[in-house]
């Protein structure tokens, strides 16, 4: 979960009785609720407030220890609250932005599954109030990059081994038809963020008629490798921010999975090994992609018998990738006024570079990077 602004209630709010297991509630004066949340609609922090009182009573929970608990690049919040059992996380998806029904089906199919992710305790679909268990307040990131000094990948490699366990579990699960199809039309109008958003909005540039051909080209040769690729259930951002580690050192727990879609096999893991946020070195990248292939086919995960293929496709699955969030992350600082993601560009960038610079036939994608950033080509491995 990303980046989103906190928003303070001002309203009247509510808490449990004394005794935490008492269905009764009392009013609250909004004094003693946390001053960082905010509500820019009245009607709605109304309605939420009676949301939590019955949550409250139903689940003996503590109104007053409501707090941000993570954030989020979209409209949704998330707010941990402490209960008789433990704290809860409180998701605010305001139905007019987001549909929660996807997270909550979703969620069914992961936990079906036996993975990590969240508990479903309580839903208002009508407002989009979710009530949900606690898997935690340390992600991935925070544990690779919080200490003294960042993970060295073999101090890492326990917290990624077992995030590859997790992704082969998920792309294990029959979900076809149950989500949405990650098709050509889906996967090209992510790659449209690019020039809309970065090219022509972030870096001010126009393409002449021979660059945006060029483009078109690239863009095409990159989506017939990836649609070639078998399909499985793909979560779409699986990385360090929206992996939780667990408390009790078993299976990470798994977040953000609302936008699940039926896709191509390598786009999870190179999600993952090539993080907006966290950068390891190549052939550090390489052994643990090894080490998930092995584990892959192992399970029947349709992955490509010769990791030499696999490797290409995952590197093309990435540079799709990549090109989408530079326009993802362009679009976030000039539509939104989001612009925590600006610094993170330049590593999205290199990995995007990276790849065009050596395979055949992406030549023309490479140079235009280039001249939008001024750069020169780096050297890295090639298959």
């Amino acid at each position: 979960m990303r980046f989103v602004e906190s928003i303070i209630p001002r309203g009247p709010a509510f808490a449990v009785a004394a005794n935490p297991g008492a269905a009764a509630v009392r009013p609250l004066s909004p004094s003693t609720l946390n001053a960082t949340i905010r509500w820019a609609d009245p009607a709605r922090e109304q309605a939420f407030a009676a949301w939590l009182a019955a949550q409250s009573s139903r689940h003996a929970l503590d109104p007053a220890s409501l707090r941000p608990a993570s954030a989020d690049a979209s409209f949704r919040r998330y707010f941990r609250i402490d209960g008789r059992d433990g704290s809860r996380i409180v998701m605010d998806a305001p139905p007019t932005h987001e549909d929660s029904r996807p997270f909550v089906q979703v969620a069914g199919l992961l936990r079906g599954a036996g993975l990590n992710a969240p508990e479903l305790l309580d839903w208002d679909p009508a407002h989009g109030f979710l009530l949900l268990g606690d898997l935690g307040a340390t992600t991935y990131l925070q544990a690779l990059t919080g200490g003294p000094a960042p993970l060295t990948p073999a101090a890492a490699s326990p917290l990624y081994l077992a995030a590859l366990d997790t992704l082969v579990r998920l792309q294990g699960i029959a979900a076809a038809g149950e989500v949405p199809a990650y098709d050509r039309a889906l996967l090209q109008r992510e790659l449209d963020l690019f020039p809309d958003w970065y090219i022509a909005r972030h870096c001010g540039q126009a393409l002449g008629d021979a660059e945006r051909t060029q483009l078109a080209r690239s863009f095409d040769r990159i989506l017939d490798v990836c649609t070639a690729q078998s399909a499985v259930l793909v979560h779409r951002d699986y990385h360090s921010r929206n992996l939780m580690v667990a408390a009790d050192g078993g299976p990470p727990g798994v977040l953000d999975f609302q936008d699940a879609v039926w896709g191509p096999v390598t786009y999870d893991l190179v999600s993952l090994l090539r993080d907006a946020y966290v950068e390891w070195d190549e052939e550090v990248q390489i052994d643990w992609a090894v080490r998930y292939w092995e584990r892959a086919r192992k399970a029947g995960v349709p992955v490509a018998a010769d990791f030499g293929d696999f490797w290409r496709d995952l590197e093309w699955m990435g540079l799709q990738r990549h090109l989408k969030v530079l326009g993802i992350f362009a679009r976030l600082h000039h539509r939104d006024g989001k612009d925590g993601y600006l610094k993170d560009l330049p590593l999205v960038w290199r990995y995007a570079h990276r790849v065009a610079t050596r395979y055949n036939g992406l030549g023309a994608l490479a140079q235009l990077l280039e001249r939008l950033a001024g750069t020169q080509r780096e050297s890295g491995y090639t298959f």
